[in-house]
């Protein structure tokens, strides 16, 4: 692998990018990091469903314990999960093992600090130069000094203990149909339902390994869509593999993402005086269909890059209470430090009971804006040059001119792939498609190709 850490962790097809060598030197070196300096130190690890997470565990959890480090292992259980027990259990920091949504042959490792929050790339940094440059830490614990595996009690319940706490009111009445997408939450979100009293219609729970996210969970909406209307649900839930998004579905099968979730549950919190700053952020993908119902309730938006670190980082800031992208990563920091989908799923369903309205009715509050995204294809030296070319330039000032602060334009490069995303918002979808593809293959023109670049 090149630079070890993304926007998420370390993630890579594990036996082959992420090997156990690698989590091994991750866990030595990234434990050490974390905790030098700390007298018996200890950090929690969790993991999700996949096949690969036993092997990828075992060599973490070495390297950890070889520098000192005890390990308060969870076994599976949701990423937000291991964030809320660093607290619970007073430890120095924790350790996830997922590659969230991505297909089974993925995993990753993401880091958590003491106070439950993402490293800072400062400290992401540090633990790259020392791997990728073959250092080891010179800190060589022996005898008793060595860290040990130590199996925590019911992890789970003391994660769902915590998730009925932040409920002032029970789901008796409702009846919520749930796809766990065979990942983290298959025991979680059934039994957490269940005893805040909801009637509970259930699918993908039966992980085996090789299942995980494969034609299920938050990737696949179309089968919590399917199972609301078998059921006659109130409510449809559907999760990820790690279960740090939420992907819901009202009770006549269309979807409600993150943006209609934040306008539901931020009015809701702004009504209690509980919305902190009176703001909401989200990122510059956000619709602008939620700009225009939080201007409408006199709430502030702030939008921060793509990313729910970078979201977390502006409402850390600001003192922000509440934040989340399109994608169902929503973040309730009175609560939790990290996107928390069976958090996010339990505080939409008290909003329904406590209004005793339906979804599809509380959704109404926000009206999505017609939204289209197009992959330009670029020579990958040249996908930031739109950025100075003034043909291009031009053209997007044209066409937001035309939309008269009733559209947008948003062009961003692609991190991974030699793409530039072309995404366009206005009031009529075949408007913003013709704009959205003649502006793409604008930069194509212009920057596909490795010669010179003329203006006429």
């Amino acid at each position: 692998m090149g630079k070890l850490f993304g926007t998420d962790g370390v993630r890579g097809i594990a036996n082959k990018e992420l090997t156990p060598e690698l989590a091994y030197k991750l866990g030595r070196v990234g434990g050490y990091f974390l905790t030098k300096g700390k007298k018996r130190p200890k950090m929690v690890v969790g993991m999700d469903t996949r096949i690969s997470g036993d092997m990828l565990e075992g060599a973490l959890s070495s390297g950890l314990n070889s520098a000192g480090i005890d390990v308060l292992y969870l076994g599976v259980l949701p990423t937000p999960a291991v964030a809320c027990m660093i607290k619970i259990l007073n430890a120095d920091g924790g350790v996830m093992i997922t590659a969230s949504h991505n297909p089974i042959e993925y995993n990753g490792i993401k880091f958590f600090n003491e106070n439950g929050l993402k490293l800072t790339d400062e400290m992401e940094n540090s633990i790259e130069e020392y791997i990728l440059n073959n250092l080891d830490i010179e800190f060589q614990p022996v005898s008793g000094d060595l860290g040990r595996k130590i199996h925590v009690e019911n992890p789970l319940r003391k994660y769902m203990d915590f998730l009925k706490s932040t409920l002032d009111i029970d789901l008796k009445g409702l009846k919520v149909a749930v796809d766990c997408g065979n990942g983290a939450t298959y025991k979680a979100a059934p039994e957490l339902l269940h005893e805040l009293g909801a009637q509970v219609y259930v699918i993908h729970n039966d992980p085996n390994g090789i299942n995980i996210n494969v034609n299920c969970g938050s990737t696949k909406p179309e089968e919590i869509q399917r199972l609301v209307l078998e059921t006659g649900a109130d409510v449809g839930l559907s999760f990820d593999g790690d279960a740090d998004r939420l992907i819901a579905s009202d009770e006549n099968g269309s979807i409600v993402d993150g943006d209609h979730v934040l306008a539901i549950c931020g009015t809701c919190l702004k009504e209690k005086g509980r919305l902190k700053s009176n703001t909401i952020v989200g990122t510059v993908m956000t619709n602008m269909g939620l700009d225009m119902c939080l201007k409408e309730n006199n709430i502030d938006i702030i939008k921060t890059k793509v990313g729910d670190r970078y979201v977390l980082e502006e409402m850390l800031k600001g003192g922000h209470s509440l934040g989340g992208e399109q994608s169902g990563h929503i973040i309730f920091l009175d609560y939790n430090t990290t996107g928390d989908g069976l958090l996010t799923a339990i505080q939409l369903l008290s909003v329904i009971k406590q209004k005793n309205t339906k979804l599809s009715k509380l959704a109404e509050i926000m009206k999505d804006m017609p939204q289209v995204l197009i992959n330009a294809h670029v020579s990958e030296e040249k996908k930031n040059n739109y950025l100075s070319d003034e043909i291009i330039k031009n053209k997007i000032e044209e066409i937001e001119k035309h939309f008269d602060k009733n559209g947008r334009v948003l062009i961003r490069p692609s991190g991974t792939e030699p793409l530039v995303r072309v995404m366009i918002e206005g009031e009529n979808q075949e408007e913003i498609n013709a704009y959205a593809k003649d502006l793409a293959a604008l930069i194509e023109q212009r920057h596909s190709g490795d010669g010179p670049l003329s203006d006429e």
